[in-house]
């Protein structure tokens, strides 16, 4: 578990700089300049995400806090559904998805833990998907208020642009809930 813990502290710490101390960003950027902020941010961000996965797996075979009802496995893929809309929406330029939720991808992030929450009863599950809950829980509420301090408008565009993301969010979503859930997580979705 201690690998999982120190993924997700180094995870999360990188992730949460504009969340706990934007100015100090802002001054590391001007100090070292943005592709070298970048080149830090992307190597403790994937070495969080590589100890988060490895520890994650170390819990697999940890016995079950509580055993959750056959049918919130359902509903978790049920759930995981518009999560997949929302994070393709986040970078599909201006869809009135973005303009009405203001940070899709991490409202979908909060999605998906919430689903995974449900129907995972292990220790490894509440520390993982609980931290990315709460995590994107605060990212949402301080990215909507940088929006609300820069006066952020989330411009829109043709009606195309929202049935993009939903399609391809959807093609993804039956994608990875038929191939890739199984062959990367170990668990198929609705087995």
């Amino acid at each position: 578990m201690s690998l999982l813990v120190l993924g997700l502290l180094i995870f999360f710490a990188t992730h949460s700089v504009r969340i706990f101390a934007e100015e100090m960003r802002a001054a590391t950027i001007a100090r070292m300049g943005e592709r070298s902020w970048k080149g830090v941010y992307a190597l403790l961000s994937l070495l969080g995400f590589a100890l988060t996965v490895w520890g994650y797996s170390e819990t697999r075979g940890a016995p079950e806090l509580w055993q959750p009802p056959i049918w919130t496995r359902h509903l978790t893929g049920l759930l995981t559904l518009p999560a997949f809309v929302l994070w393709v929406a986040a970078y599909v330029p201006r869809t009135r998805i973005k303009a009405a939720i203001g940070q899709p991808m991490v409202m979908g992030v909060m999605l998906w833990a919430v689903a995974h929450l449900m129907s995972n009863g292990r220790a490894g599950d509440l520390l993982l998907f609980g931290a990315f809950l709460v995590w994107a829980f605060f990212d949402y509420l301080s990215a909507r208020r940088r929006d609300r301090l820069s006066g952020t408008l989330y411009v829109t565009g043709p009606l195309a642009r929202d049935a993009a993301a939903v399609v391809i969010g959807v093609a993804a979503w039956a994608l990875f809930a038929k191939w890739g859930h199984a062959s990367l997580i170990g668990v198929a979705p609705f087995v």
